[in-house]
């Protein structure tokens, strides 16, 4: 049994290309897709679905097939893992990374905390959600000027959700900023096991409930709600689908902070939410991501 991926080599331009068509058809299989920058200096990237077992054929039959003309003559490559850690190994040579206030690190680099950072403490783990994606940062500083600009300070926005918790980095920075009850849910299982352990190793574990939740269907959402604050870095199809169900568990007067969204995608994503009564106050923009606030 060994873990293992398919991948293609690209650019910035087709990995954000190739996560917006590989999400299409595997955002619900729970096969996680990944982009990371391989070679700063030449501009190259990567593009990547993981798979646990043996390498299946009909798998990468399904990529190409899914990747389509766009990335026709493009060979689809393969890389197995065996036993090795392949997370920790992928974060061994991840930097410190800062978004507003908030400063995200392993366990290396505590030496770069600085006095008035909030620093959270991220260990490898099958879970997405380091700080380093453009959807990830995003969402850190937009959490940070949200609670602080909001009537009462970060301690009035009672309780949280944080849907697609994936690391639980996002509930964790919500717990830094003020003494807020958190709930952190996730459809996958092990997502939900490494963010208890990074919320633990975090001391945040008398604010922060990670739950296991298959969309709204939970019974978690009617007992911590209704939300002061959303948040839901998830991908775009996924958040315009869910917008009545998050307009339907939002306090009044509430926020939602979305990420996850290609810059292209972001006009059809403030539609499906204006439909719901929520309007648009700012948007954050970083390497064709964008975040989005709405209230």
């Amino acid at each position: 049994m060994s873990d293992h991926r398919f991948y293609i080599v690209t650019d910035e331009a087709g990995a954000s290309r190739a996560l917006d068509l590989l999400s299409v058809l595997f955002e619900e299989d729970g096969l996680p897709i990944a982009t990371m920058e391989t070679d700063e200096a030449n501009k190259i990237w990567e593009a990547s679905v993981y798979a646990s077992g043996e390498p299946d054929p009909a798998l990468k039959q399904r990529i190409a097939a899914c990747l389509g003309e766009d990335f026709a003559g493009t060979p689809i490559e393969i890389e197995t893992f065996g036993d090795t850690d392949w997370i920790a190994k992928s974060l061994e040579g991840l930097k410190p990374v800062r978004a507003g206030r908030f400063l995200v690190h392993g366990a290396h680099d505590r030496a770069a905390v600085r006095t008035n950072d909030l620093a959270i403490e991220l260990e490898a783990g099958q879970a997405f959600g380091t700080g380093h994606h453009g959807t990830t940062a995003g969402c850190l500083e937009m959490i940070d000027r949200v609670m602080r600009a909001y009537p009462g300070g970060p301690r009035a926005m009672d309780p949280v959700l944080d849907l697609g918790t994936g690391s639980g980095v996002l509930a964790i920075a919500v717990a830094k900023l003020g003494p807020v009850r958190v709930l952190a849910t996730d459809i996958d299982p092990v997502a939900i096991r490494v963010a208890r352990e990074n919320v633990k190793s975090n001391r945040a574990t008398a604010r922060i409930a990670c739950v296991t939740a298959p969309g709204f269907h939970s019974t978690a959402f009617a007992r911590k709600g209704p939300f002061k604050l959303i948040i839901a870095n998830i991908l775009a199809r996924p958040l315009m689908r869910m917008a009545p169900d998050i307009r339907r568990n939002l306090a009044p007067g509430g926020s939602v902070i979305l990420s996850g969204i290609l810059a292209e995608q972001r006009r059809q994503v403030l539609a499906a939410y204006s439909g719901q009564g929520l309007r648009h106050v700012s948007t954050l923009w970083r390497n064709g991501w964008v975040t989005i606030h709405l209230k």
